[in-house]
């Protein structure tokens, strides 16, 4: 498993990413907890939920009870007050058995928090870091310009947006902004929200961005499995593939 400093956090992060969101599909509290346990076991050592699927949540957190310690956790919240994010982050704590998250993310769409603001959003988050309840500040994020912002406005650590072979030009764009601000990009929905079903063209788009760590969603062991594969046998980047990926985002765009 190769490992990818996380920007600015200095997390070193597994290429393989688990997206719990999807865990509570898996049939089974123990189901879960093999799927969560064979990442583990294979080398993956990020694990992202939320706060929005608490079923998904609290699998995760009973999965990786044991071995909190040797992984990195990060889960969101998007609720809209200061009052709201406190609860919603100690109900996190507690589910997920923690005394600190390695990585806390704000979801929203056009607005961002600022320091010393009214709303108190991005002082209570601050004041959770000082407090030692997490480690680093994210956003999640669909739109374009907020990403930006948030990258630009150096207040936030890590930023969380779609990013796939469907993406704009635009988009890698943002990536490069990041790798210029020393911002962590995580790629949420790598196949394009399941419209993309190459699974080896998908990974070797994003395999080829060395800064970029895709959060996979993953509800069974045959889904793993695949990924762990094409981890460990990337396809090759040639003539061919590149065509394979123009012709497909052509065909979507």
């Amino acid at each position: 498993m190769e490992y990818v400093r996380l920007g600015k956090t200095d997390l070193l992060i597994s290429r393989v990413a688990f997206g719990a969101m999807r865990l509570s599909d898996a049939g089974s509290h123990e189901e879960a907890a093999l799927i969560v346990r064979k990442a583990y076991d294979a080398g993956v050592n990020f694990f992202d939920t939320s706060r929005r699927n608490p079923e998904s949540e609290k699998l995760l957190g009973d999965a990786l009870y044991d071995i909190r310690r040797n992984v990195i956790l990060s889960t969101t919240t998007n609720s809209k007050t200061y009052c709201e994010i406190s609860n919603d982050l100690e109900t996190s704590l507690m589910t997920l058995h923690c005394d600190c998250l390695d990585l806390y993310q704000f979801e929203t769409e056009v607005f961002l928090p600022l320091p010393g603001a009214a709303d108190k959003i991005y002082d209570t988050l601050l004041k959770a870091k000082e407090d030692k309840k997490i480690k680093h500040i994210g956003i999640v994020t669909t739109n374009l310009e907020t990403a930006k912002k948030a990258v630009l406005s150096d207040l936030y650590e890590t930023i969380q947006f779609p990013f796939s072979v469907l993406s704009s030009d635009e988009t890698i764009e943002l990536v490069k902004l990041c790798e210029e601000h020393d911002v962590g990009f995580i790629a949420m929905q790598p196949l394009g929200g399941g419209v993309i079903d190459n699974l080896p063209l998908a990974f070797g788009f994003l395999q080829q961005f060395e800064s970029v760590i895709p959060i996979w969603g993953i509800k069974c062991q045959p889904e793993l499995e695949q990924i762990l594969y094409f981890n460990e046998h990337p396809p090759v980047i040639d003539e061919k593939f590149n065509e394979d990926v123009e012709r497909t985002r052509m065909f979507f765009n």
